[in-house]
C-alpha cells in the first residue's frame, strides 16, 4: 500500500484526475492565463515564515546529500514568487499564471485532506485594484458551474485582511503581532472559541481585547454594518464594495457571502480573502485564496501587486461524490483491428499503424485464441463484439481472407449495431 496519506492512481482514477485537470485548465485558458511549474523540491527557507503558520509545521523538510536544506512544497505561491523574481522587470505585467501541482504537507489526515495533493493555482501579478479578485473569482464560479454545482450548493466567502487590521487595531492590537492573530483567528471554524482564546492569550492579547474583537467579528453581517463601524471612507469598506459591484456585473454576485471572519491561514495576504465553502457545512474549505502585495518584498525583491488562489484536488471530488455529480469518465477506443487468422496479423498490424497516424486510438493486444489488433486497441477475441465494447470501442474492423484478397475488411459499428465491408483506403487515409 502507499505511504500513510497518500495515493495510488489507478487507470479509472487517472481517468478521472485527468477530467478534474482538464477543467482546470480550461477555465485557466478562458481566462487568458499562461501556465508555469516549478520543482516540488525547494529549499526550505523559501516556505519557513515566522507567524507561526501551520504550514512551518507541517513541512516535509530534510537534509540533502550536500547538506542543504530542503522542502517538499507545501504550496505553489512561493515557487511563483521565486519564477517573478528571477524575471524581474523584464516580466511584462499584468502578468496571469496559473499552474496545477503537487503539495505534500505532513498533517493529521481528515476527510478531504491528505498528506499530498494536486493544487490549481491562478495568480494575477501587477494589478493593484479589486479587478484582479474579481477576475479569480469569476474563474472559480466558472469552475463550479462547469462542474455542475450552483449557487445553491456551494458559495465563497468574502472579506479583507483590512477590515480585520481595523477592527484590531481599535482594540489596541500591535501591528507586529497581526500577523500571528490572523493565523489564530483562521481557526475560529476549526476549533473550539475556548481554544482560539487561549491562544490569544498565549500570545499577550488581553481578554476584553479578545472578547471584544470575536464579539465586533461575529456582528458584522452586511456591508452596510462594515461602513457604519470602520466608515464608509475606508479602504476595507470600499474595497468590498467594489468587488460585490463588478461581482454583479460578472454575474455571480449571489455566490458571494460577506463574512469577516474569514482571515485564511497564511499570514502573507494583505487585502481580499475568500474560501469557496459547500452551503451544507459538511466539508472543509474548497479553495481559498486573495490579495498578497508584500510576498516578493519578504523575498528581497520590490512589492508588487499580486493576488491568487489555491484550490486542492481532494475536497471538490468529496463535494461531486457527496452529491452524485462525480463523473465516470470512461477508457475510450475509436477501433479494434481483428486478423481472423495469424497469417493476416501483418495486414492487421499495418492497418493498426496507418489508423493510428490519423489519430485514431488503437488497441493491439494479443488475446488467445484468436488475436485481434485494435485501433486504439489491438485483439480481442473476433467472435466476441463485447470484449470490443469492453474496452469503450467504437468499431470493430475485422481482417478476412477472402475480404482482404479484394483489398477490404469487415467493419462492424457497435453503436449501430451495423456492419459493412469497406475498402481498405477508404478506412485509411493516412
Amino acid at each position: 500500500s502507499p505511504s500513510p496519506g497518500t495515493r495510488d492512481f489507478f487507470p479509472e482514477d487517472m481517468r478521472l484526475r485527468n477530467w478534474l485537470f482538464g477543467e482546470f485548465a480550461a477555465v485557466s485558458a478562458a481566462f487568458g492565463f499562461e501556465q508555469f511549474d516549478a520543482p516540488v523540491l525547494e529549499s526550505e527557507e523559501l516556505f519557513v515564515r515566522k507567524a507561526g503558520e501551520e504550514i512551518t509545521d507541517q513541512l516535509y523538510n530534510f537534509e540533502d546529500k550536500g547538506q542543504r536544506r530542503v522542502a517538499l512544497r507545501p504550496e505553489l505561491t512561493p515557487s511563483l514568487a521565486r519564477l517573478v523574481l528571477q524575471r524581474g522587470k523584464t516580466l511584462p505585467l499584468p502578468a496571469k499564471w496559473f499552474a496545477i501541482g503537487q503539495c505534500w504537507r505532513y498533517e493529521r489526515m481528515t476527510r478531504g485532506r491528505r498528506r499530498e495533493h494536486y493544487q490549481w493555482n491562478m495568480d494575477i501579478v501587477g494589478i493593484p485594484g479589486v479587478e484582479a479578485e474579481a477576475e479569480l473569482l469569476a474563474a472559480v464560479v466558472m469552475f463550479f458551474e462547469r462542474v455542475g454545482l450552483s449557487s445553491e450548493e456551494v458559495g465563497i466567502k468574502v472579506s479583507s485582511r483590512k477590515v480585520l487590521q481595523s477592527v484590531l487595531s481599535r482594540y489596541g492590537v500591535p501591528p507586529e503581532s497581526f500577523a500571528r492573530v490572523c493565523v489564530i483567528l483562521d481557526k475560529l471554524d476549526k476549533l473550539p472559541r475556548e481554544k482560539v482564546e487561549e491562544e490569544l492569550a498565549a500570545l499577550g492579547v488581553p481578554a476584553p481585547t479578545i472578547d471584544g474583537m470575536l464579539s465586533a467579528l461575529s456582528s458584522l453581517t452586511s456591508l452596510d454594518q462594515l461602513g457604519a463601524l470602520l466608515g464608509y471612507d475606508s479602504e476595507a469598506y470600499n474595497d468590498l464594495n467594489r468587488l460585490f459591484q463588478l461581482a454583479e456585473g460578472y454575474g455571480y454576485k449571489d455566490w458571494l457571502v460577506f463574512d469577516p471572519s474569514v482571515v485564511r491561514g497564511l499570514a502573507y495576504y494583505t487585502g481580499i480573502v475568500f474560501e469557496g465553502f459547500d452551503r451544507a457545512g459538511k466539508l472543509r474549505a474548497i479553495c481559498g485564496g486573495g490579495r498578497y502585495d508584500r510576498l516578493l518584498g519578504a523575498f528581497g525583491g520590490d512589492n508588487t501587486p499580486m493576488a491568487g488562489f489555491g484550490f486542492g484536488d481532494a475536497v471538490i471530488v468529496e463535494l461531486l461524490k457527496e452529491l452524485g455529480k462525480l463523473p465516470a469518465p470512461a477508457h475510450r477506443v475509436d477501433d479494434v483491428v481483428v486478423p481472423l487468422d495469424a497469417s493476416l496479423r501483418p495486414a492487421a498490424s499495418g492497418i493498426a499503424t496507418r489508423l493510428r497516424r490519423s489519430a485514431a486510438r488503437i488497441f493491439p493486444t494479443p488475446l488467445p485464441p484468436a488475436p485481434l489488433t485494435p485501433v486504439r486497441h489491438p485483439f480481442p477475441n473476433p467472435h466476441h463484439p463485447k470484449h470490443a465494447e469492453k474496452l469503450g470501442a467504437s468499431r470493430l474492423v475485422l481482417v478476412g481472407a477472402s475480404e482482404w484478397e479484394r483489398g477490404k475488411v469487415v467493419v462492424k459499428d457497435l453503436a449501430k449495431f451495423q456492419q459493412e465491408e469497406v475498402a481498405v483506403e477508404e478506412l485509411v487515409r493516412a
